[in-house]
Parts: structure tokens; sequence; C-alpha cells
């Protein structure tokens, strides 16, 4: 996607290039869409239009405004990496507002990934630093975004692929609407520096040479790429659902040396195992935990001796003699209260 997006941004504006493939993924999007509200009897009230232009406020106005401003900015393959470090920080977003459980391996692949993202940024020989910090707000926007979708999808009663074609769509009438106000007077008071802010196009530069690489972009990496991923979200949870960020670390420096002829440093690739270590424990993390439990047992029964014989106890306790006649006691004595009030006449509890 960087790459497609890195080629395509150097004959469009970023804000109009963005503009275009979130309209048209959404437009893309729109008749399974439809067909989900028929099925399902979906009605949509008015603080539900509210929550989807909330969420693709926050997808296509900020952070794929940025993201498409830091790919300009800095290498394809950085900006690749930083976004793919954005499960992290929903597994944050989610322990902190949705009070998700983040556990010891989640919280080691948070460090992991962390510090795979510094030795990428490399501080102390930080080069195109805008973009980076652009790239990797982008990011944790888009960790945001994607808790939003969850959560307000679920509210509203919409799937992952509905909510995401509404909130495309929302979100660029938004941007449009900002767009519309880059050409008044008031906007030329921006910046030289800024100037793509400025008089922003809405269709100009698509030609039937462009229009291949527009559809590209716009229906298969941005409308199916994002609809499918929430569907997938849904079915097997974020963290396998994550698992497509696995691939864009490893791959897109490979593309990029390929495609654009942007060298690897030393440092992004070290970063990039890092980064996939990190994904690697989120994913794995508590299953190989588990195995190094039962082998660190198989080889050292002694240090769980006394967990064992506690275990025992409670076994014991639940299933031995005494608790077999306690219960036998207590069966009998229940059989005895109904077997009066049925002599009685007594109504019964049930």
């Amino acid at each position: 996607m960087e790459i497609a997006l890195k080629i395509a941004g150097g004959q469009f504006n970023p804000i109009e290039l963005n503009f275009v493939r979130f309209l048209i993924g959404g437009l893309a999007l729109l008749p399974f869409t439809m067909m989900y509200i028929r099925k399902h009897s979906v009605r949509l009230s008015r603080s539900d239009f509210g929550r989807i232009a909330l969420t693709g406020f926050v997808i296509v106005v900020l952070s794929m405004t940025l993201y498409q401003l830091s790919i300009g900015m800095a290498t394809a393959s950085v900006i690749a990496i930083m976004l793919s470090a954005n499960p992290i920080f929903g597994l944050i977003i989610g322990f902190v507002f949705l009070k998700e459980k983040l556990s010891r391996t989640n919280v080691l692949a948070l460090v992991l990934t962390l510090i795979g993202l510094l030795i990428i940024i490399n501080p102390f020989h930080l080069s195109g630093a805008m973009g980076i910090m652009l790239g990797l707000l982008s990011s944790i926007l888009f960790g945001v975004y994607g808790v939003m979708s969850r959560v307000n999808g679920g509210k509203i009663g919409l799937n992952g692929l509905s909510m995401t074609c509404l909130s495309f769509l929302f979100g660029s009438a938004e941007l449009g609407v900002l767009m519309g106000l880059s050409h008044l007077p008031i906007a030329q008071n921006i910046p030289n520096n800024y100037s793509e802010f400025v008089n922003i196009p809405f269709f100009k530069g698509i030609t039937l040479q462009t229009l291949p690489l527009i559809l590209y972009i716009s229906v298969l990496v941005t409308g199916v790429a994002f609809g499918l991923y929430f569907l997938s979200m849904e079915k097997v949870g974020i963290l396998q659902a994550s698992l497509i960020f696995l691939v864009k670390p490893a791959l897109a420096p490979v593309l990029a040396l390929i495609v654009l002829g942007e060298a690897m440093k030393v440092n992004t690739i070290i970063g990039i195992v890092v980064i996939l270590l990190g994904s690697f424990v989120t994913l794995m993390g508590e299953k190989i935990a588990y195995k190094v439990m039962a082998i660190f047992r198989r080889n050292n029964p002694e240090a769980h001796q006394e967990v064992d014989e506690l275990a025992k106890v409670k076994e014991e306790l639940e299933n031995g003699e005494l608790a077999k006649r306690g219960r036998a006691t207590e069966e009998a004595v229940r059989q005895s209260i109904e077997e009066k009030r049925q002599a009685h006449e007594l109504p019964s509890e049930n």
C-alpha cells in the first residue's frame, strides 16, 4: 500500500489522494452495506450517525491524512513499519478505556514494539523526523479508530465491513468540506511551506493513465483490505486478525528497495526483527508461556511440590469420601422436605 501511495503521491495532492481513495473505497463497499442493513433491518438514529461521523473523522481526516503526508516526507518502508505497530496501540487503548485485559505477554510485546520503533527512528541520527513523527501519530490514531469502529459498530448493530463503508463515506464528506475551505481567501495566508493545504483540488490529475492506479489504491488497498480486516477481526479476534500487520514490516522494505530503490539501513533491519518479535509474542506468547511452564514443571518437580500438594488437598476436599457423604446427606434432607411438603399439600418452591 505504501509503495502505491508513494508513487501516486508524486502525481496528486496528498489531501486530494486521501479524499479520492476513501470516497471510492466507501462507494465500492456500499452495495454490500445496503444488503446487510436491509437483511438485518438496521435503523440508524441521529446518535448512530454521530458515532459513524466521529469514527470517519478519526480515520480519514486525522489518521490517514497524516499517513499520506508522512509518506511524502519519509521512506515508504519506515512508514509501513510505523503503521504495522497500530495493533499494539489498540491494545493499550482497549486496556485504558475499555478495561480490556492486558496480559504480561502483551506488555512484553508493547515494550519490544516500542524498542523496535526507536531503533528504526534512531533518535541519535534522526533524518526525516517530521515524516516519522506524523507516521507514528497516524499509527496511534489508527489504533484509536480500530477500537472506535468495534465499539460503535457493536452499539449500532453493524458488522465490520458496513461500519468501514459508512465511516469512509462520512470521513470523505468531512474531508471534502475542509478541502472546500482551502479555496477561501483566508487560506491564502497559510505559509508557503504548507502549500498542499491551499486550493486543494478534488479530482485533478485523474486520467486514463492514472485511473488504474487510483482504482487499485481506492478499491483494493482501501475498500476491500480495510473491510476484510474488520470482518476477520469479528471472526477470529483482534490479535489473530492483526497477523496481516506481521507481513508489512518484512515485506514493505523489500518491495520499497525493488520498486522505489529505497535502501535498507542496518538499524531498519534490526528494528524490523524486534517489531516482528513483539508481534509474535502478542499472538503466540500465552501458548509458549504455558509450554515453558510445563517443561519447567517436568524438569523441576520439587519447585512445584507445595503447589501440587495444595492441588491434591483441594481435589480431596471436592471429591473425597467426606465430601461425598456431605452431598448425600444434603440430598437426603432435600428429599425429606419435599416429601413432607407433598404430604401436607404445600406448594413447591419451584
